[in-house]
C-alpha cells in the first residue's frame, strides 16, 4: 500500500511536545502534504492543461525540430505551476527581528555586531550599529558603504538576506524557530555547553567513556540544566560520555561519534583519497584575554596562528573537527558521500543495492538513470539545494535575527564575573563548575577560542554549516538506501594514525550516519566555540526544509514520475 503523509495535525501531535521543534514540524507536513496534493503522480505532460493546444499527442512528430515551439510553452507552463505553487505555501511573519533583542536591549548587547566599532566594555557603538540596520533593512549597496568599520574586518555578504532563487520557495516561507533569548535558562545551558567543549578539545571521542572531564561535563549539564538543556539523555534525564554533545536526530546516537563517512576512502575519478586530515596541535587555544578579544571584537585582523601537526591524521577528536569545518568547502563532505555510495568502493565496504527503491529506474531491465535520477542528478542537487539553503539562512542570520556569538557573550561573562559591567545573563550559567575551570586553566572568563580570528563576520543563527548540510543530508536520503547497512565501522585510535574496526554492535544505517555527517559538520563549530547548539540544530531543520522544496520542484520537471520517500532528521516519514 503507498504510504502518505498524516495529515499535518496528526504527523504535528506525534512529535515531542516538550521541544522547541514540535511547533514547526506541523509547518513542514503542511508543505509536504500541499505540493503532495498537486504533484504526486503528476507527469511535466500532466502540468499541462488538459485543453491546451500544446498537449503531448499520442504519436510522435516525424520531425522533431516542428515539435519544438511545443516543448517550449510545456517548460514554460512547468515553471509557472511551481511558481504558482510556490507563492501558495504560508509565509512566516514579516522580515522583523522576531525575537525582540534589539528592543529589548537599546545598547544592542544581545544583537551580533563584531567588525564594528566597540567600546572597551566590547559593546557595540550604537550610531555604527544602526548605520548597518539601516542598510540592512534598505537592501541598498550604497547604505553598507556607509557603515563604519572597526578595523580590516569586512562584514561577509548581508546583502545576500535579499537574494531570491528560481527554484524551491522563497526564504520568507522556511520555518525556523526562534533562538534562545539572551537571558533564558536555554542560553545559559548551551554557554555551559560550550564551555566544556572548549575544555574537552582534545580528548579522542574513542576514549569519552574514560575521561574525567567527559564525565563531569555529562555529570554537570544532565543535572544542572535539565530542564533548559536540549541534547539527549536518557530516561532518566541525565546524560552519558556517548550522548554528550551528540544531536537526538535519527542515528546519530549510533555508534562512534563522528560518521563513517568522514573515515572512507573517498573514491575520485581515477584516485582515490585517504581521509586523513591537517590537524591542529593539541593544547593551543585562542583570544583567552580580553585585549586580544576587544581587538577581534573591533574587526582588526588575528595576529597569532594555528600550528599544525607534521603528521596527517584521521579526524579523532573536537579539535580534529573543528579545524576540518574550519577549512571545508560548502558541500564537500556531502560530495564525498555521494561518491562513496556511489562509486567503485561497493567491493571494500560491501554495500549492496545503495539507490532508494523508490528511485524510477530501481526496477528497469533497459534502462538506467543518470542526468536525471543517476549519479549526476544526485551531485548536482547537493550543490543546489545546499546553495538554495545557504541564501535562506543569510535571510535568517541578517534580516531576522542578527544573534551575537559564543564569543561576544564570553566577553559579558567576563566582564560580569570581573564586576565590570552587569548583563542579565541568566544565573544558572554561574552555578556551573565549568567557569571555574576555565579560569583555572587559562586566567580568564572568557570562552577559549579554536580559530585566532573567532567568529566570521556574520551573525549566529542559523549556522551556516548547519543549513547546506541539512539541505544535503536531505539529498542524500531521497536518493539512496537510507536502511542499508553499512557493515564494517571503523573509528581510529586514539592518536588519529591508524582506523580500528568498531565492535559496539549498533547496527550503523546509511541514513543514520548521512544524519550524523550533517550533525557533525554542524557541531565542528560548536568544538570551535563560534556557534551555539540551537544554531546548528535549528538550521539542519531549515536546510532540510529547503531541500524539500528543491526536491518538490525536480518531481515536477521530471517525466520519469518520480517519487522521493525518506525519514527526517526527527523520524517522521516524508513522502514527495
Amino acid at each position: 500500500m503507498e504510504e502518505i503523509p498524516p495529515h499535518p495535525e496528526d504527523e504535528a501531535q506525534a512529535l515531542p511536545a516538550h521541544t522547541r521543534r514540535s511547533f514547526f514540524g506541523k509547518a513542514t507536513a503542511a508543505i509536504i502534504a500541499f505540493h503532495n496534493r498537486r504533484l504526486i503522480g503528476q507527469t511535466a505532460e500532466d502540468s499541462v492543461p488538459t485543453n491546451s493546444p500544446h498537449k503531448t499527442q499520442s504519436a510522435p512528430s516525424a520531425n522533431p525540430a516542428a515539435a519544438m515551439p511545443d516543448r517550449l510553452e510545456r517548460a514554460f507552463l512547468i515553471r509557472k505551476q511551481a511558481a504558482e505553487t510556490s507563492r501558495r505555501l504560508p509565509v512566516r511573519k514579516p522580515p522583523v527581528l522576531e525575537n525582540d533583542e534589539e528592543r529589548r536591549y537599546p545598547n544592542r548587547i544581545a544583537s551580533f555586531s563584531k567588525g564594528l566599532p566597540h567600546n572597551d566594555l566590547g559593546e557595540v557603538h550604537l550610531p555604527a550599529y544602526l548605520a548597518l540596520s539601516k542598510a540592512i533593512s534598505s537592501g541598498k549597496s550604497e547604505d553598507f558603504e556607509s557603515v563604519p568599520l572597526g578595523g580590516e574586518l569586512m562584514l561577509v555578504n548581508p546583502l545576500a538576506a535579499h537574494a531570491f532563487t528560481l527554484e524551491g520557495c522563497d526564504a520568507c516561507q522556511i520555518e525556523i524557530a526562534e533562538p534562545p533569548p539572551f537571558a533564558s535558562a536555554e542560553m545559559a545551558a548551551e554557554a555551559v555547553e560550550l564551555y566544556w567543549q572548549a575544555l574537552a578539545r582534545d580528548e579522542a571521542f574513542a576514549d569519552y567513556s574514560k575521561s574525567e572531564i567527559i564525565a563531569q561535563a555529562a555529570e554537570d549539564i544532565g543535572s544542572r540544566y535539565r530542564d533548559s538543556y536540549h541534547g539527549p539523555n536518557d530516561a532518566a534525564g541525565t546524560i552519558t560520555p556517548a550522548q554528550i554533545f551528540r544531536d537526538t536526530s535519527v542515528g546519530s546516537l549510533a555508534g562512534p561519534y563522528l560518521s563513517q563517512f568522514l573515515w572512507m576512502d573517498v573514491p575520485y575519478g581515477a584516485t582515490t583519497i585517504t581521509q586523513r586530515y591537517k590537524v591542529a596541535v593539541a593544547g593551543e587555544d585562542f583570544l583567552i584575554d580580553r585585549e586580544s578579544l576587544l581587538r577581534n571584537q573591533r574587526g582588526r585582523l588575528p595576529i597569532d596562528a594555528i600550528h599544525f601537526d607534521p603528521e596527517p591524521r584521521y579526524l579523532r577528536t573536537g579539535r580534529d573537527l573543528a579545524e576540518y569545518v574550519h577549512r571545508c568547502f560548502l558541500y564537500q563532505e556531502f560530495l564525498n558521500a555521494a561518491l562513496i555510495l556511489a562509486g567503485a568502493n561497493y567491493a571494500r565496504y560491501e554495500l549492496r543495492a545503495p539507490l532508494s527503491p523508490f528511485n524510477p529506474y530501481a526496477d528497469s531491465l533497459t534502462q538506467k538513470g543518470f542526468i536525471t535520477f543517476g549519479t549526476a542528478h544526485v551531485l548536482e542537487l547537493i550543490a543546489r539545494a545546499t546553495a538554495l539553503a545557504t541564501r535562506i539562512g543569510w535571510y535568517q542570520k541578517w534580516l531576522l535575527f542578527r544573534k551575537l556569538r559564543p564569543e561576544a557573550f564570553g566577553l559579558r561573562v567576563h566582564n560580569q564575573m570581573t564586576a565590570l559591567a552587569k548583563y542579565p545573563i541568566h544565573d544558572s550559567l554561574f552555578s556551573s563548575p565549568v567557569l571555574l575551570q576555565t579560569h583555572q586553566k587559562y586566567g580568564t572568563w572568557l570562552l577559549p577560542q579554536a580559530y585566532p580570528e573567532g567568529c566570521p563576520a556574520h551573525p549566529a543563527y542559523p549556522a551556516g554549516h548547519a543549513v547546506g548540510p541539512g539541505a544535503a543530508a536531505t539529498i542524500l536520503k531521497a536518493f539512496f538506501d537510507e536502511t542499508a547497512e553499512l557493515p564494517k565501522p571503523v573509528q581510529p585510535s586514539s592518536d588519529g594514525r591508524k582506523l580500528n574496526p568498531y565492535t559496539g554492535g549498533e547496527r550503523l544505517t546509511v541514513g543514520g550516519e548521512v544524519n550524523k555527517l550533517a550533525t557533525n559538520i554542524a557541531f565542528g563549530r560548536g568544538f570551535a566555540g563560534i556557534h551555539w547548539r540551537s544554531d546548528s540544530t535549528e538550521g539542519l531543520r531549515s536546510g532540510e526544509r529547503a531541500a524539500i522544496a528543491v526536491l518538490r520542484d525536480w518531481k515536477a520537471a521530471c517525466v520519469e514520475n518520480p517519487k522521493f520517500r525518506f525519514t527526517s532528521f526527527d523520524g517522521q516519514k516524508i513522502v514527495i
